[in-house]
């Protein structure tokens, strides 16, 4: 194993598409990892697949590291650059006799797979082309015939120590002698992964557990080039609330997508961390530094995790609720200008007011979007009353609209328009009338926000102040005579 002493990490997405948010949590616990126990994160791009990837898809993998704040140390590795060194490895391996050249055709092996199905057995490469004599071997490549190199799997057993699921087997008959190297010189997946792995130095290899299948055969490529072993970990798989691995069918996979829909990115870290880890007791609700002091070995999980959209919207929700007001306010003032309620100068104009509306409006939201359909009657000269709200809170339009008046007529007697003196007033009103405070309360409500929900009535008041307040009852009142 190696024993560094400051821990290194990687992080190595194919830029093959958006930032998948499984992607997004194999990276966040290797950042908290490095975090924890003060060593390196880096980020590898695995490019080789030259004809699906793409610069785009790079850029959104780059835009939603940078949006989750996962940083990487030093700069970033791509995996495309370095075939120079991944043909050397392979020739050393070629070299110390452990991989030799494999001549067969493609169509050769689909026969002799046919052959293998036919006979209701698992096809397995018969290893004919390492039994050719060395003079053999120099002939058919100084002839320029094609061939791969196939790493010869030696006998016995494979078996690490992993992280998450403790002791893991592999029996290496039951692993064919995998190719290393294409026809072309490009190398497979796993021999480029260990020859970067070691390159870079890295001492613990975390990732999905669907890479299981792939660390016995990684194990002998390390021995075979004299590396010492990284430790590794296997992070359970997320699946959707049908118990199914996480895909579109489930709804927005991509990172981005959520940075779009309104949620914080630190609610975003906070729920991807419980996607497998438990930070002990009943705890959910944490900052990223809490993380970081929380992360341990001991709290991974082998199990499978649950994406549930649901827990998401309500986590965001507490983040909104506890992040502090100079954090959120440049997250949701360019929704704010996007929906056109107001320039981002008139915002830095009224920045006290501003603070105290989103102070007042983020209690009762779960994403930046609520906080901006909630801040459109504080900002807009007319607002449309919600067709449920009107039916559900005036019913009858003569009563409705006396009792609005008789609620304007007291409001404009108060000269301290203050949360206390505006209470006093309407409660005064509900109590002339014997009728319950909602009664008053819910026809107001649809009058100054055209809703049915919004923050305290009183605090609302005093955000909207005098003039707005009975402006906008003037106007429902108006409403509900024609």
């Amino acid at each position: 194993m190696i024993n560094a002493t400051k821990p290194r990490l990687r992080f190595a997405p194919s830029p093959t598409g958006y930032l998948h948010v499984g992607g997004a949590r194999t990276a966040l616990f290797n950042w908290l990892y490095a975090k924890k126990f003060g060593g390196e994160f880096l980020l590898r791009i695995e490019d080789t697949d030259k004809s699906r990837s793409t610069d785009e898809s790079t850029r959104a993998i780059f835009e939603g590291m940078e949006w989750l704040g996962l940083h990487w140390d030093d700069g970033v590795v791509y995996q495309g650059a370095n075939l120079a060194r991944h043909q050397a490895d392979a020739r050393r391996l070629l070299e110390n006799g452990s991989a030799y050249r494999c001549f067969c055709t493609p169509a050769e092996l689909d026969e002799r797979r046919r052959e293998a199905e036919s006979r209701k057995e698992a096809f397995k490469y018969d290893r004919r082309c390492d039994r050719l004599p060395p003079e053999e071997v120099a002939r058919r490549v100084a002839a320029g015939m094609p061939f791969v190199v196939r790493f010869r799997v030696p006998e016995g057993t494979t078996a690490w120590d992993d992280l998450v699921h403790d002791r893991i087997e592999f029996p290496n008959k039951d692993i064919d002698d995998f190719v290393i190297l294409r026809s072309d010189g490009t190398p497979i997946y796993n021999m480029a992964v260990v020859s970067d792995d070691i390159a870079m130095e890295i001492s613990i290899v975390m990732r999905g557990d669907d890479h299981i299948s792939n660390t016995p055969k990684q194990i002998q490529l390390y021995r075979a080039l004299g590396a010492p072993l990284p430790t590794f970990a296997h992070l359970p798989m997320i699946h959707g609330l049908d118990g199914k691995k996480l895909s579109k069918r489930h709804g927005a996979t991509a990172v981005g997508d959520y940075q779009h829909y309104g949620l914080l990115p630190g609610a975003m870290l906070n729920f991807l961390a419980l996607l497998g880890w438990s930070p002990g007791g009943d705890r959910e609700i944490m900052t990223v530094p809490e993380m970081i002091e929380l992360f341990s070995v001991e709290g991974l999980q082998k199990k499978a995790a649950i994406f549930d959209p649901k827990k998401l919207e309500w986590m965001n929700g507490q983040h909104l609720s506890m992040i502090p007001l100079e954090e959120l306010e440049p997250r949701v003032t360019p929704a704010i200008v996007t929906a056109r309620l107001a320039t981002e100068e008139e915002l830095v104009e009224r920045r006290d007011w501003y603070l105290r509306l989103l102070d007042l409006l983020r209690v009762r939201s779960r994403t930046i979007d609520d906080i901006v359909r909630q801040a459109g009657p504080y900002f807009l000269e007319e607002i449309e009353y919600d067709p449920a709200a009107v039916a559900k809170n005036w019913k009858d339009p003569a009563e409705a609209s006396a009792l609005l008046q008789a609620t304007r007529d007291a409001l404009a007697k108060v000269s301290d328009w203050k949360t206390e003196s505006l209470e006093a007033s309407l409660r005064a009103l509900t109590e002339q009338r014997g009728i319950a405070a909602g009664k008053v309360f819910q026809p107001l409500r649809v009058a100054l926000t055209g809703l049915t929900v919004s923050p305290g009535i009183f605090e609302m008041l005093v955000q909207m102040g005098r003039d707005l307040s009975l402006k906008r009852i003037d106007k429902a009142i108006s409403a509900l005579a024609v």
